[in-house]
């Protein structure tokens, strides 16, 4: 393959920016933003985490995970408990954070039910056992 650069980079970028713009369009009504939407898809999916524990499975920085958790306290979507280390305390949604969590999870599963359609199981899974193989040799590289 003669721009294995090009076409890897170009198709990896447009992945991410269609994955951002459906994000966006998917919590627009809630006024809320894309890097809301993975908090609370993780809050909803497992009811309590930490902030250390989205960091992880979000794959943001601390920072990025505090400034998303500190807008959806504010505006009604979770409950943190009250403890001295921040990033330890546990986090679970209210009935606004869970309707919306909800949502997004069933968006979610609509989405790759769409996306699944044309892709057997057999080569989807060839499919994300590759990713993760690039993943992990870049990630060493």
């Amino acid at each position: 393959m003669e721009n294995r650069y090009e076409t890897f980079t170009t198709l990896v970028n447009s992945i991410i920016r269609s994955i951002r713009r459906i994000k966006t369009e998917a919590v627009k009504d809630y006024n809320l933003k894309s890097q809301h939407v993975s908090c609370l898809y993780y809050l909803y999916k497992e009811e309590t985490l930490t902030a250390m524990e989205l960091v992880e499975l979000c794959d943001e920085d601390k920072a990025a995970i505090s400034r998303s958790l500190e807008f959806l306290e504010k505006n009604g979507y979770l409950l943190k408990a009250k403890n001295k280390n921040r990033y330890n305390c546990k986090i679970v949604l209210t009935e606004k954070g869970i309707e919306v969590g909800k949502y997004i999870s069933l968006r979610i599963e609509q989405i790759l039910s769409e996306v699944d359609e044309c892709i057997e199981e057999e080569n989807r899974a060839i499919f994300y056992e590759t990713l993760r193989i690039i993943e992990n040799n870049l990630r060493n590289s």
